[in-house]
């Protein structure tokens, strides 16, 4: 365990074009990134209980956790030991009877586990390397306006012609009359 790198979940964002979401792990102390991808469901698990929800019911990961309980078993810490094929493998550790116990499981499950457990999410350095992100320092800004440095280069004729639709919808506009409907302008 002593060479597992620390993370804590940085973010949990939606990919607009499926259902799917990504759980974003920060290395601590640095600024690397490790992005899992996981389904709604899992995701939000994981939510529910980092904005600590309370829920009439258990879900899942409260169930898992209540079983543990009774058993009298106390988790440690959660691990993603390893990736195959764009596929991430976990492990939730616990301890019970002196004995430490090593339960494979989905990475979103650990991570739901783990926040509930309020553990460390520990990461294998191997997984850290093949599949941990250090943002790049050089790339633009993409969020502040164009560089004044480098305007854009002047359209061709042919982009002109092709804007140009937009235009005449334009200059159709009554701007003067924005609640007039049919369009034309009378006082």
């Amino acid at each position: 365990m002593s060479d597992m790198i620390e993370v804590t979940i940085d973010s949990i964002r939606v990919h607009l074009m499926t259902p799917s979401r990504v759980v974003v792990l920060k290395q601590t102390n640095t600024e690397r990134y490790l992005a899992i991808w996981v389904g709604p469901y899992e995701a939000e698990a994981i939510t529910v209980a980092l904005q600590e929800v309370e829920k009439a019911r258990p879900l899942t990961h409260d169930l898992l956790m209540n079983v543990f309980s009774s058993f009298n078993a106390r988790i440690t810490r959660v691990e993603i030991v390893s990736v195959q094929d764009n596929t991430f493998y976990g492990n939730i550790v616990a301890e019970a009877d002196g004995a430490e116990i090593n339960i494979d499981s989905r990475p979103s499950d650990a991570i739901a586990i783990a926040v509930r457990a309020h553990v460390p999410i520990l990461v294998h350095p191997d997984v850290m390397e093949m599949a941990g992100q250090i943002p790049d320092q050089d790339m633009p800004d993409t969020t502040t306006p164009a560089n004044k440095k480098n305007p854009p280069a002047p359209l061709t004729d042919e982009g002109n012609d092709r804007l140009s639709i937009f235009k005449d919808f334009i200059d159709k506009l009554d701007i003067d009359n924005p609640d007039d409907k049919t369009g034309s302008s009378s006082p």
